[in-house]
């Protein structure tokens, strides 16, 4: 029997395959084949992950407090035993040798082993131990696969759960990577918010994906055939043969109108009345560039520089960096490149990005982005010369996030300028008047913005964080993300602010928030003034053909008199009015 159901559609897309059930305390396991010159790195990056998880149970036994029972200890003394033996310190390098596979798969193929042998044995206590062997060996599978991608080798395509459709409660920006390199054709979560980075990143990714599916788990079993509609949130379990054919039918339309804007891509942006629209693109990897110049973008108006931290247990180094900015750089060919510092915190935890510290109430109010950066430039520092690095080489622009007070600003630009100093003495080169712009993520700097403007090149809207920050909800707590509400008059008039601020000082103010993105706003940010806009790729052609079909000064006088009302009900009616009037 056929039954659909609706949770919130965050990235579009039809995808048609079997589910995979992802539980929280169930590792995914990658299995891939190694170049034989690759063999020796791997051999080196398993031993370092013993090396370390021998490191973090000495590190637990010398924090033991005195009048802790002498079995814990014991206990932890014998996972340490193990973590010596030659079944896990010597076999998984042979197998890793032998079979040419990645140290994750080698790793499982001998843990397998050895719980076959746990199982046979008769004696119920020495059973049970099988258990322990899961404990250390789950210990280095998580440094394994928190770890940096080595040699360049993704999972293969015959990935046992390449084309299935994850069930899950929650993923992470990292998880939904890694499902991409598994070949995973789209994914469903329980709970989560439409504008999340995970939910961001899906969209990057071009990975369907539905959050917000109640009881996902229970109601769908593990290969059963469905249907996702990334676009409508619609999921179709045990479809019948019509259904099937109406849906892959569908996919075939999505390929062809993507195929139009391919073709359209070189059509400039410009309003009826004459008005030039500058269309940017957001990134978060390298690999989104072939797609931003398939659709024609201008430019990067957001790279997202955090998703380089995700996945592993250090950050990455200056030359790590700057070999992944030169590469953006040069695939661009010429295009300006905008580069976000680091924003960690909030719902951007990963391991890579900062030191060890307590957990936060609420992160999304704490210590992240800027804030982080200035309370540790050793992780800031190496990204700004990375930075700099590359804007010798092509068109590149700094972008601040989360300024919320002048004196942090000023704060950040003397290590910007400290930085360039110390190249400057070095002999590297750099672009000594690359400009430098912040985000408007929060109520005080859109308030003040006009005050920012006075001590940088340009502002970039973050519609995301504004909206939640302006109307105090969490956007990604789904008890009270229905609240989130872009067209508030208060969202809008912060916007407002930031534009005008921008063409009083005549410097360049764009928004690289999901906002910008939605074509069913696009001609209420006309009317705000708004002449940059940066989203990713796959929304750019149907934001492109609302601008080609709209009046700029028509736009910019009746949002003028929705904006100047001051009763809720009139301004409601007036948004009603000009949100249908825009649509013809």
């Amino acid at each position: 029997m056929t039954f659909a159901q609706l949770g919130t559609g965050v990235s579009k897309g039809i995808a048609i395959g079997p589910v995979h059930i992802l539980y929280r305390d169930e590792l995914e396991i990658p299995e891939y084949a190694l170049p034989e010159k690759f063999v020796p790195d791997e051999q080196i990056r398993y031993t370092a992950a013993l090396i370390l998880a021998r490191q973090q149970l000495h590190d637990i036994l010398s924090h033991i407090p005195a009048n802790t029972p002498a079995d814990i200890a014991e206990f932890i003394d014998t996972h340490l035993l193990m973590l010596n033996d030659s079944a896990l310190a010597r076999i998984p390098l042979e197998i890793i040798a032998n079979q040419r596979c990645n140290a994750e798969w080698a790793l499982k193929l001998q843990r397998d082993a050895l719980v076959r042998v746990f199982d046979a044995m008769e004696d119920p206590y020495l059973r049970t131990r099988r258990d322990d062997v899961d404990h250390v060996v789950n210990s280095i599978q998580r440094i394994l696969l928190n770890g940096p991608v080595h040699h360049g080798v993704q999972p293969a395509q015959e990935h046992p759960h390449s084309g299935h459709i994850l069930v899950a409660d929650d993923l992470s920006p990292a998880d939904t990577v890694l499902m991409q390199h598994q070949g995973i054709a789209a994914f469903i979560t329980e709970t989560g918010g439409p504008t999340s980075h995970t939910a961001i990143l899906a969209r990057s990714l071009g990975i369907p994906a539905i959050i917000g599916l109640h009881r996902a788990r229970d109601l769908l079993r593990d290969d059963e055939t469905i249907i996702l509609d990334g676009q409508q949130g619609w999921v179709l379990a045990n479809p019948d043969e019509y259904s099937l054919q109406f849906y892959h039918q569908k996919r075939r339309q999505e390929h062809i109108q993507y195929l139009e804007s391919v073709k359209n891509r070189d059509l400039p942006a410009v309003t009826q009345d004459g008005e030039t629209i500058k269309l940017m693109a957001n990134i978060e990897l390298p690999t989104d560039i072939d797609a931003v110049h398939n659709i024609g973008a201008q430019g990067i108006g957001l790279y997202r520089t955090e998703f380089l931290f995700m996945n592993r247990i250090s950050p990455p180094d200056e030359e790590e960096q700057f070999r992944t900015y030169l590469e953006v750089v040069e695939k661009l060919k010429g295009k300006l490149l905008t580069i976000r510092t680091i924003d960690l915190g909030a719902d951007k935890q990963v391991d890579g990005g900062r030191h060890q510290t307590a957990t936060t109430t609420n992160p999304a109010l704490g210590l992240r982005a800027v804030r982080l950066c200035l309370k540790e430039p050793a992780l800031f520092i190496p990204q700004l010369r990375a930075i700099l690095r590359a804007s010798a080489c092509g068109p590149v622009r700094i972008l601040l996030p989360m300024l919320s007070n002048i004196n942090e600003l000023k704060l950040i630009l003397e290590l910007i300028n400290d930085t360039k100093a110390r190249l400057t003495e070095q002999g590297i080169p750099f672009d000594d008047d690359i400009a430098i712009g912040g985000m408007i993520e929060v109520p005080a700097a859109a308030i003040k913005a006009r005050m920012f403007l006075h001590h940088l090149d340009f502002l970039s809207i973050g519609t995301n964080d504004l909206i939640q920050y302006t109307l105090a909800i969490d956007r990604i707590d789904e008890e009270v993300n229905y609240l989130y509400d872009p067209l508030n008059p208060a969202v809008l008039h912060l916007i407002a602010l930031s534009i005008e601020a921008g063409k009083s000082l005549s410097k360049p103010v764009g928004m690289c928030g999901e906002m910008a993105a939605d074509p069913r706003f696009t001609r209420i940010l006309l009317g705000l003034g708004l002449t940059e806009f940066s989203m990713h790729a796959s929304s750019l052609s149907g934001v492109k053909q609302v601008i080609n079909n709209s009046h700029f000064t028509q736009l910019s006088a009746e949002t003028q008199k929705m904006m100047s009302t001051p009763d809720y009900d009139e301004f409601l009616t007036l948004l009603h009015r000009f949100q249908y009037t825009s649509r013809h």
